[in-house]
């Protein structure tokens, strides 16, 4: 199933469309999140893996990576690969906890276990919240 998620931060304007597949419809929100941390999980692990090869960069790739204020050769130092029930029980939790909310064609969802009915046009909205500290005068 082809989806399109919305990954935003309270306070920034800045909001990152990312195309996304799953391999089968979840029938609720706590399949959902299961099924993108299972993705998330496996394209991190395969990025810990995979050996690069070539030891240099474009002129477009260093172009590209100009755009984003960071150049580099894309060396990861930290091999450790992640596991998919701790990530698994870390989302849950933060969604219970509230650190995020999450938005299916502009509809809130509260619960975990409200039922979806997704179509290849829906759009989830994942929102980080940001907790303000400091000093009521």
């Amino acid at each position: 199933m082809e989806l399109t998620l919305q990954l935003k931060r309270l306070g920034k304007k800045k909001v990152k469309e990312v195309p996304f597949t799953l391999e089968e419809s979840p029938k609720n929100l706590e399949e959902l999140l299961i099924g993108c941390v299972k993705h998330q999980v496996d394209a991190y692990n395969k990025k810990r893996t995979e050996v690069n090869v070539i030891g240099f960069l474009s002129p477009a790739e260093i172009q590209e990576q100009a755009q984003s204020g960071k150049v580099d050769f894309g060396d990861i130092t930290n091999t450790t690969l992640a596991n998919h029930q701790q990530a698994i029980d870390n989302v849950l939790l933060a969604f219970k906890d509230g650190l995020f909310v999450v938005f299916v064609d502009d509809d809130e969802i509260t619960d975990l276990s409200t039922p979806l009915e997704l179509t290849s046009e829906s759009v989830i909205a994942f929102i980080r919240l940001t907790f303000l500290v400091g000093t009521y005068w």
